[in-house]
């Protein structure tokens, strides 16, 4: 049989190097001696916890009750009202329902938003290091994803003098990410605002990926860049902040006249987001269960309080205090040097196999300088997080 001709845009598509080291550290944990120590997986971006008792129960009703049909494409009425009012309560901002839409994760957000506005040819700026998911998305949409070198001035985001500096006849547009993967970091608000104006001066469009926006831990960094105007876009999740990770849903808030774009793309893509999903989800925004998450991201502060010192103590740098999400962009030059190993690639395999402790290597987020970092999650427990600090000590002292 010949082989199948794979259509440009597949091969356009790198491979997601977070998920091949997954799959060597599983392996390396499965090659183990039964008196070897288990692997502990620093490298994925997923909370240990789950969803509280009341999102779990209201599915568990909603499977009981047979609400399990499809919903509406732009999400249940219900939900979308939902985060208006989450809006309103955590930021003070005014996001009215009908500019939000529901969808199967913040991946469909992303996706949604691009095909609705990247055609063939489109140039979107992007902060180099940055998840990779998010360039490939535009890739997909038949845009080019054109990455720039951030450093640590800009806190490993973009700066408006950049965005206008790289600003050509082909760009379209600026997606951001605060607070960012890998990096933990978030843009400014008033450098934020700087680049808003600059693309809105040249009719271009700003997607912000605020799925970990939930997860601030610095007040002035914890603001929506929804709060610039109703031409900004936003995409957010249920997966980080409100531990739904398997649950795959997400949402989109989108300029009033966007919306019935996406619904059409929506309806045919995808038809609607997971029901049961959905009917769950409510039940993120009663009292009980946003305490527990208050109380989670407390548990995430003093999860970076400890780990950022402890990695720098052991040769690591972090040049930029994460101040969101559950990651730690460290600088791992000293500690390869130490193992006899050239970049991050091989020391994180050198760590997985000498410590058995999983980190991910800079390669999936960029090309500017990315080989010397690696990037820890700090999604895990406070008990595995001192675990991996002694092996490592074990390792590079």
């Amino acid at each position: 049989m010949s082989p199948q001709r794979i259509a440009r845009r597949a091969e356009r598509i790198a491979p997601f190097y977070v998920m091949e080291v997954a799959k060597a550290a599983s392996e390396i944990a499965r090659e183990a001696t039964a008196h070897a120590q288990p692997m502990i997986f620093l490298n994925i971006g997923e909370p240990d916890f789950t969803a509280p008792p009341l999102v779990q129960e209201a599915a568990a009703r909603a499977i009981r009750e047979g609400r399990t049909q499809y919903t509406p494409a732009l999400g249940l009425d219900a939900l979308r009202e939902r985060i208006s009012g989450w809006y309103a309560e955590r930021f003070g901002l005014d996001v009215p329902a009908r500019r939000i839409v529901v969808t199967a994760g913040a991946s469909a957000a992303l996706q949604l938003a691009c095909l609705a506005l990247v055609d063939a040819g489109d140039e979107i700026l992007m902060p180099d290091p940055s998840y990779p998911c998010n360039r490939h998305f535009v890739s997909a949409a038949e845009g080019t994803a054109r990455l720039i070198p951030s450093g640590v001035a800009e806190r490993f985001q973009l700066s408006a003098a950049q965005v206008e500096a790289h600003w050509g006849p082909a760009t379209r547009g600026v997606l951001l990410a605060s607070p960012s993967n890998p990096t933990g970091t978030s843009i400014d608000p008033e450098e934020l605002r700087r680049i808003v104006d600059v693309v809105r001066a040249r009719s271009g469009i700003t997607l912000v990926d605020e799925i970990y926006l939930g997860l601030s831990f610095d007040a002035r960094f914890g603001q929506s860049a929804l709060a610039l105007g109703e031409d900004v876009i936003s995409i957010n999740s249920f997966s980080k902040y409100f531990n739904m990770t398997g649950w795959r849903l997400g949402w989109l808030v989108l300029p009033e006249a966007l919306v019935p774009v996406v619904e059409r793309l929506a309806q045919n893509l995808f038809i609607c987001a997971n029901a049961v999903a959905q009917h769950a989800a409510l039940a993120c925004f009663e009292p009980e269960s946003l305490a527990e998450y208050e109380q989670r991201r407390a548990a995430f502060r003093a999860r970076r309080d400890y780990f950022v010192p402890a990695l720098e103590r052991l040769g690591f740098s972090v040049p930029v205090m994460p101040d969101g999400a559950f990651y730690a962009w460290a600088d791992g030059s000293a500690a390869a040097q130490r193992l006899g190993v050239q970049g991050s690639w091989d020391l994180s395999f050198a760590l997985m196999r000498a410590a058995h402790v999983a980190v991910t290597p800079g390669r999936d987020f960029g090309d500017a300088d990315t080989a010397r970092f690696v990037r820890f999650s700090t999604a895990a427990s406070m008990e595995q997080l001192r675990a991996a600090i002694e092996r490592l000590e074990g390792v590079l002292r």
